[in-house]
């Protein structure tokens, strides 16, 4: 065999990359391929702060494979027509893909396969590259899918990992094949993070190396900032979750445990996703809510968008999200509960917008956490509702993430910043900081009230 497609999708790296591996060992040359899908682009999925990290990602991947004496080949079109045309230019025998789990994505693989079978062409589909297990080897007694976390996880923990492969030292690519330049995207996040294999290898080693071992009594911390920050890098996949498995565990003790469990909680919402793929605009678990909307709650829905809701941990967190296109877990928690539960308003509003600045959002994790919180998804307590007040006492203890982002509210004091409307009258007019939406024992009654009619 003399050359190879490699096909990158959600996998924009050279180390731990299976089907490059593959490629490499059984073709004498190889074309790393990128293709710019305009389908993704007018279906509202490709948002500027993730096209500009993707552009860090394509620009990182063509260097390292420059140093290894190849280079990322990119195009721009629909994929299965562009997969076939650089299969025919390279005279190509193979292509090499990582399996995904949308619905778009397995109808694209499906109509590769026969569009490539047609021109005498094999396509390979490599599991466990974007997760760490592949959705669908685990399942349950009875059932084609894990509907609760934590059986799952107990699986999942007993599962054991591939062992992850190293990059390869060269990768010939052949003469020839013509290429776009890779894109240079601007975001609309003023802090979003830079994107990039090296800067995941980057980011990885200074999380194992000082913050995964408190990871257990700090990841709820907001103003600690205590997390990884290293979901962008899944979701575009210059990072590994089988070799980040791995060297998590290496490091060992509770943190390393609390943190491999989130790595599962991925893993888990793509199981299900690929089980249900209608669950990403679906209920998972219908609670025949009747959602208040854009047409009729639409001041409600700006304000809690543009973070002026009046209670100042929701603001915050919506606020770091509109400034770096990332927020902290605790944050999405506060605020999707918010919007659901406390608003009443449809969940699918909120998931969209998220969709919109989130650099690491995805189908699976972002539509599936936000039914988790709205209470149509796995959640077993499915009508919890978080206090955000109670909430911010707890893991913003003296009020320094809200002064960060709030600065109407940097020069309260103490823990009046989570109630700025128990201010003395003088110092509550002086603030240009909006009153409450809402009454959270008002919101509260709404809620129990529609959620009695299920």
């Amino acid at each position: 065999m003399n050359v190879s497609v490699v096909l990158f999708t959600s996998d924009l790296r050279l180390h731990d990359h299976p089907p490059l591996r593959a490629a490499l060992d059984g073709a004498r040359e190889v074309v790393p391929l990128f293709v710019r899908d305009r389908a993704v682009d007018a279906a509202g999925f490709a948002v500027p702060n993730r096209l500009a990290f993707l552009s860090d990602c394509l620009r990182d991947l063509d260097a390292g494979l420059r140093e290894r004496g190849g280079r990322l080949v990119v195009r721009s079109g629909e994929p299965v027509e562009q997969v076939c045309r650089v299969a025919a230019e390279a005279g190509a025998d193979e292509v090499h893909m990582s399996a995904d789990v949308s619905a778009y994505a397995k109808h694209r693989e499906e109509r590769l396969r026969r569009a490539l079978e047609a021109e005498g062409v094999r396509l390979h589909v490599h599991d466990a590259v974007t997760t760490a297990v592949t959705p669908g080897v685990l399942t349950p007694s009875g059932a084609d899918h894990f509907a609760v976390f934590t059986p799952f996880y107990r699986h999942w923990s007993q599962k054991r990992l591939r062992e992850p492969l190293g990059a390869p030292r060269r990768v010939p690519v052949p003469e020839g094949i013509g290429s776009l330049e890779p894109p240079s995207d601007k975001g609309t996040s003023p802090g979003l993070a830079p994107g990039g294999e090296s800067e995941a290898r980057r980011r990885l080693t200074a999380w194992l190396r000082s913050g995964i071992a408190g990871y257990e009594d700090r990841h709820d911390d907001l103003a600690g900032d205590a997390t990884s920050r290293l979901s962008p890098h899944l979701h575009f996949g210059t990072l590994s979750a089988v070799e980040l498995v791995h060297r998590a565990r290496a490091v060992g003790g509770p943190g390393a445990g609390a943190f491999v469990r989130q790595v599962a909680w991925r893993d888990f919402h793509r199981q299900l996703l690929a089980a249900r793929p209608d669950a990403s605009t679906v209920d998972y678990r219908t609670k025949h809510d009747r959602w208040r909307t854009e047409r009729t709650a639409r001041e409600d829905i700006e304000a809690w968008r543009e973070g002026r809701t009046g209670y100042p941990v929701v603001d915050a967190a919506m606020r770091q999200l509109r400034h770096e296109g990332w927020m902290h877990n605790r944050g999405r928690l506060l605020t999707a509960s918010f919007l659901t539960k406390t608003l009443y308003v449809d969940w699918r509003v909120g998931a969209r917008h998220f969709l919109d600045l989130l650099v690491d959002g995805d189908v699976a994790n972002n539509q599936l956490n936000w039914q988790w919180v709205a209470g149509t998804g796995t959640d077993t307590r499915p009508n919890r509702v978080l206090n955000p007040v109670l909430q911010a006492r707890r893991y913003d203890p003296d009020g320094a993430y809200v002064r960060r982002w709030v600065p109407e509210l940097a020069a309260v004091d103490g823990a009046s910043v989570h109630e700025p409307w128990k201010l003395p009258a003088r110092e509550r007019a002086a603030l240009e900081y909006p009153d409450p939406l809402v009454e959270l024992s008002e919101g509260l009654a709404r809620f129990r009230k529609a959620r009695e009619r299920d």
